[in-house]
């Protein structure tokens, strides 16, 4: 049985308006990690299953197939980056949570494009749609010491802004 996070999505919330195209690529990408971490999935059977579902046609591509492939192979050196950043071993963190940081990691080292707090603020929303009750403030902390390690001249310039 595949496990889906869009199966623990409450449907009695408000809609939100309409997602870039990046935004659906990183729930995507969630989904994708997720389903490999907690259901044993492979890269190939993740890759094919995950462009046939409903709003993948309105995702970006390409920034979905290169993060979920760049997390997995980079798998070891993002659980370390982060381990210096958490208050217990990265294999205990719910897999929700586990994976945003994975993901949130790899995109402020692989895409300096993206402004660090961008990058904070997506994952922040992906663990408030699709983790625990407070598993946000944990990402948020948690992204703000990584961000600070792997960006520091950009987040020592943006500090109380």
């Amino acid at each position: 049985m595949t496990t889906f996070l869009s199966d623990t999505v409450n449907p009695d919330e408000p809609k939100a308006p309409p997602k870039s195209a990046r935004r659906r690529s990183r729930e995507f990408v969630l989904q994708g990690l997720y389903q490999w971490r907690v259901g044993g999935a492979d890269e190939a059977a993740i890759e094919a299953h995950l462009p046939e579902m409903e709003g993948f046609a309105k995702a970006d591509r390409e920034f979905f197939v290169g993060t979920l492939r760049g997390v997995i192979a980079q798998y070891e050196k993002l659980a370390e980056q982060i381990g210096a950043h958490i208050d217990r071993p990265f294999v205990e963190l719910s897999p929700v949570e586990a994976c945003v940081l994975l993901m949130g990691s790899f995109e402020l080292i692989h895409h300096p494009e993206t402004p660090y707090r961008v990058v904070i603020n997506e994952c922040i929303e992906l663990a408030k749609s699709f983790g625990g009750t407070d598993g946000h403030k944990y990402v948020n902390g948690v992204l703000d010491k990584v961000a600070a390690a792997i960006r520091p001249e950009f987040v020592a310039r943006n500090k109380g802004r």
